[in-house]
């Protein structure tokens, strides 16, 4: 089969929290990570840097909005922010009254070959 589909609604919540929803796992991805993340009012999530895996990430935010924590600054966010992390940046998400969704994306700098226009 060339390809594979999930919902996000279909899988269950994971993690801290139950703030995590596997979608890397559930697709049978290999070249990057993803996930999708749902945080109620107020919450934080777990703060981290990627030091030790090398991975630069991308979260866009899908629902809500709050802010990030990014090495001590808080970074505000809404929806259809994207914001992205060096590996060694640590940060936090922070939903803010609305709550927050986002996917995060990741995967070790350099393994991207850019190719055509876009």
């Amino acid at each position: 089969m060339g390809y594979s589909l999930v919902n996000v609604s279909e899988l269950e919540p994971a993690g801290p929290g139950s703030a995590v929803r596997f979608v890397r796992r559930a697709l049978g991805l290999e070249a990057f990570g993803l996930n999708w993340f749902e945080l109620p009012p107020g919450a934080a999530g777990r703060e981290h840097d990627e030091s030790r895996s090398s991975q630069e990430e991308v979260a866009v935010v899908v629902r809500g909005g709050g802010h990030w924590r990014v090495d001590g600054e808080e970074v505000p966010v809404a929806a259809g922010s994207c914001i992205r992390f060096d590996p060694g940046s640590t940060r936090r998400p922070v939903a803010g009254p609305e709550g927050t969704a986002f996917v995060a994306i990741g995967a070790r700098r350099g393994c991207y070959d850019p190719h055509g226009g876009f």
